[in-house]
């Protein structure tokens, strides 16, 4: 089992980004940004293209998140909150049918790896950015589908490191989504 060096850096950054995003921490933002440079090239020498596109809107939302986050002197940083029910199943609606679009469009005009699972991937992962930007504790388990769909995929490309990391993001998600409900019901009763 042999590891790149752009995979392990790839993987040593984006784990202290979850890591940090599971805490709270506004310094998951910088560190994902490194991180989302580094996956974009393992991920296109790897023919995960969606997951290239992928990395590309993290690293917006990485600038965006970093922003809404951050305390400064003429805003405070966002609460965590819950997102209205029809906002996450209307999400979730669209992410599927444009995963379907999309994986149509590479399998018919790339030679992608698993279109069909890399373009869900894709999907639901924007979807859970998005929520992870705002700081809606709906991220975690929408992360949790993510990472059950990533292991086996980026297992089945010899990713194996990046696999395994996406087991251990898996976890994190679920410590992490009970964390964020406690801290939420706190900021609702102070």
């Amino acid at each position: 089992m042999a590891w790149t060096p752009l995979e392990l850096a790839a993987n040593l950054m984006t784990a202290i980004c979850i890591f940090l995003a599971g805490r709270n921490n506004v310094h998951t933002w910088w560190t994902g940004l490194v991180g989302c440079v580094l996956f974009a090239a393992l991920f296109y020498t790897s023919q995960l293209y969606a997951d290239v596109t992928l990395q590309l809107f993290f690293f917006v939302t990485g600038v965006i998140g970093w922003l809404n986050w951050a305390d400064t002197k003429d805003k405070p940083s966002l609460p965590i909150t819950q997102a209205p029910y029809a906002t996450v199943a209307g999400m979730t609606g669209v992410a599927i049918l444009i995963a379907a679009l999309y994986g149509w469009i590479l399998h018919r005009y790339t030679d992608a790896y698993a279109p069909w699972v890399d373009s869900l991937v894709l999907t639901l992962s924007v979807m859970a950015q998005l929520l992870l930007v705002r700081r809606n504790v709906q991220t975690w388990p929408a992360w949790l589908i993510v990472n059950t769909l990533s292991v086996p995929l980026f297992w089945s490309r010899e990713l194996y490191l990046t696999s395994v990391l996406y087991g251990f993001f898996w976890i994190n998600a679920l410590i992490s989504w009970r964390s964020w409900i406690k801290l939420s019901t706190k900021q609702e009763v102070v």
